[in-house]
């Protein structure tokens, strides 16, 4: 991938309804109906056209699913069961409750990835990005901070775009940019300090980045 085409993709939400192609790489995580919990996460694709979906399984099963009414979300899959689709999971993707089981599909299908320990800023690489590096970032309601990876795409004019996988897995964009610094479809406050950015969501999480990651050297 050329660096306009990774920028382009950094620069963009992962997907939106009106402009998605048609089909994506997708994971798919499987709840059996009333479990909270579930280790079933597999490849999967995802397709829509003209308001109709295809979740292709990597496990063999296979879901066509009809829009329903003029209600958005209402759906009716191949055997006429009734299906409805939820947007719980913000810009990370989108859940479809079946009678039977609930699915979650996440548009970032590099969690099935091995982590690989001796990287730590994996899944982002020199190969894709400017650089790499290890954030201090700090999920909702934690009183400390960890550690999360990003992968920096620098521009000019000392300005960069982050992309960044938090605590939760969610993987978004940040912008550092000369008048502001904003975040794909999240808010937050940004505050510079001496040669450190804090940056506070409206959810609680916080993130610490330095000028030297969006700078360079």
């Amino acid at each position: 991938m050329n660096r306009l085409a990774t920028l382009a993709t950094a620069l963009t939400v992962t997907w939106a309804a009106s402009a998605l192609a048609d089909w994506t790489d997708a994971a798919c995580e499987i709840y059996p109906k009333g479990a909270d919990h579930t280790d079933v996460l597999i490849p999967c694709t995802f397709a829509q056209r003209q308001g109709y979906i295809t979740i292709t399984r990597s496990d063999g099963v296979t879901h066509e699913l009809s829009p329903v009414g003029d209600s958005p979300g209402n759906y009716k899959d191949q055997n006429g069961r009734t299906v409805y689709r939820q947007s719980g999971m913000g810009d990370q993707g989108l859940i479809f409750r079946f009678p039977d089981e609930s699915i979650f599909v996440y548009w970032d299908a590099t969690v099935l990835d091995p982590v690989d320990e001796d990287y730590p800023t994996w899944p982002f690489t020199t190969a894709e990005y400017d650089a790499t590096a290890l954030f201090n970032c700090r999920a909702p309601g934690d009183s400390e901070f960890g550690s999360c990876p990003g992968g920096i795409m620098r521009m000019e004019n000392k300005q960069a775009s982050i992309t960044v996988r938090n605590q939760a897995g969610e993987r978004f964009t940040i912008n550092f940019m000369t008048d502001y610094v904003n975040a794909a479809n999240r808010e937050l406050e940004a505050t510079l300090e001496d040669d450190t950015w804090t940056l506070v969501f409206s959810n609680g999480e916080v993130w610490e980045v330095p000028l030297a990651a969006i700078e360079g050297g």
